[in-house]
């Protein structure tokens, strides 16, 4: 390898480092806000009831038959006016999904309650999107709250939400904060709950109350008609509907409010492909809204330059992932080419690799009393995150591939683990099997462990960093290749019985 192209292997190193650092100082940030702000939780206002707004809850499902009546029975128990809320059920399905929903509606409706509608389209244009979209066509009310089908709104959701929109007509979004219905089903739910509680409990608290750009969430949120209308509506143009939508409203003026004190617990993906199918669809999901709303957020007059910065490094969330890979797969190259000594001194930036471990920790303390058993799962939690890297580079890629263009949104499957009645997925006909992602993960854990023998050989202080690349890349493979092989072998049993 000629000096010339080492020496410009060792820039776009460097460089990326610099980035990774810069990305990492926002969360630093969060921390701060979040310490200045922590105790100002806003205070819900006394409304009566007659003077509450009315909402539609749209519960957009695909294929949902394990989840899906107890949805309907979460949110048809709302204690709020029933004269003031509406449940609608957008309905893509195309199995017996669609014969669980009306039969839910009719022992609803056998029980004296009508405000309850399943709307069917001709065809599934748009995904969770553009149901969406034909779904507020039908609205007639102030507001509308989206539930995704494994979620499970606690009956004084509209209670505790609603009486904020009375006392600020410029508010057009309240999110909530996702609890979890499964956390103790398997390591994968525990190291998921590390990560989005660091995000609820943390990010958007500090994101909100720093007057920061912030997102719905995608469920849990209730949105304000006339700001989804004013913000130009859903748009299936991304795959992330609800953040791409945020930015428009935000960049109209609309003001946000974020409700860490209101849990709504969901169900997280047991399935390792199916974690990863999720994340890849948010990571290219979230570049997409990069590339949308980049250019528009600089020249946006509403946010200063910090608050701007803020704002693209939140949309930058998924693009780290290239990133965090071409800096692991350069450094065994420069090892060998004797290039760490002629490098700038990086030795200062590794003390921000402390910054995300920390928000995970102080998350877990402001929301259990048990936090310390909690983190207990971190190393899993750490092992995960770095080996997804490559699914999720891949899926970044295919943002800049046509952006702007309608992908297929390929749900995450659902299988009642956690909420009573507990289903086992590996049974499941919505369980996904390995992608090829999975092989390269394997090709990728041979390429740490030589990087770690050269470290050993060459630059022992790096050898630390590949082993633990080695380790994450071959137990998240062979992890998701094990839950394959019980998937399959039990499903082939069944099918043997079934012929018996």
């Amino acid at each position: 390898m000629t000096d010339v192209l080492l020496a410009f292997l060792a820039i776009i190193y460097v460089v990326s480092v610099i980035f990774l650092t810069i990305f990492i100082s926002n969360f630093a940030a969060l921390l701060l806000i979040y310490f200045i702000t922590r105790r100002r939780s806003p205070q819900r206002p006394e409304v009566p009831d007659e003077e509450l707004l009315s909402v539609t809850i749209q519960l957009p499902i695909y294929n949902e038959a394990h989840v899906v009546d107890r949805l309907i029975d979460a949110c048809m128990s709302q204690d709020y006016p029933r004269d003031k809320f509406f449940v609608q059920i957008l309905d893509d399905s195309t199995d017996e999904t669609t014969d669980v929903v009306k039969a839910k509606i009719a022992e609803w409706n056998a029980k004296g309650f009508d405000n309850i509608e399943l709307v069917r389209r001709p065809d599934r244009k748009g995904y969770k999107a553009g149901a969406l979209a034909y779904g507020l066509s039908l609205v007639n009310t102030d507001c509308t709250a989206i539930f995704d089908a494994d979620f499970i709104p606690p009956k004084d959701f509209l209670r505790r939400t609603m009486p904020f929109f009375n006392t600020d007509e410029n508010l057009g979004l309240i999110q909530t904060r996702w609890d979890h219905l499964n956390l103790d089903y398997n390591w994968l739910t525990r190291l998921q709950a590390l990560s989005i509680d660091g995000h609820f409990a943390i990010e958007q608290v500090a994101r909100n109350r720093g007057r920061l750009p912030m997102s719905m969430n995608g469920t849990g949120g209730i949105w304000r008609v006339k700001t989804i209308q004013d913000a130009g509506g859903w748009s299936s143009s991304t795959l992330t509907e609800d953040l791409d939508l945020s930015y428009r409203a935000l960049m109209r003026g609309w003001d946000f409010l974020y409700l860490v004190d209101v849990p709504v617990p969901g169900e997280l993906p047991p399935q390792l492909q199916a974690y990863k199918m999720q994340q890849a669809r948010w990571a290219t999901g979230s570049t997409e809204c990069l590339i949308k709303h980049a250019v528009p957020l600089i020249k946006s007059n509403r946010f200063s330059p910090a608050k701007k910065f803020m704002g693209l490094m939140h949309l930058s969330q998924y693009l780290v992932q290239p990133f965090i890979l071409l800096v692991f797969l350069l450094t065994p190259i420069l090892i060998l080419g004797d290039m760490f000594e002629k490098l700038p001194d990086l030795r200062v930036v590794g003390v921000f690799g402390i910054i995300p471990p920390l928000v995970i920790t102080i998350a877990q303390m402001e929301l259990y009393r048990d936090w310390w058993q909690r983190l207990l799962y971190f190393p899993a939690q750490f092992i995960v995150g770095a080996a997804i890297v490559l699914s999720n580079t891949i899926a970044v890629f295919k943002a800049f591939h046509k952006p702007n263009i309608e992908r297929e949104f390929k749900r995450t499957p659902k299988f009642r683990i956690g909420g009573g009645q507990a289903q086992n997925w590996v049974t499941s006909r919505y369980a996904l099997k390995i992608d090829a992602t999975t092989f390269g993960e394997l090709v990728l854990a041979v390429y740490a462990l030589f990087g770690f023998i050269v470290a050993l050989d060459r630059l022992p202080v790096l050898a630390p960093y590949m082993l633990t690349y080695a380790i994450s890349f071959a137990v998240f493979a062979l992890w998701n290749i094990w839950q394959n092989w019980q998937m399959t072998r039990q499903q082939q049993q069944l099918i043997a019985q079934a012929k018996k």
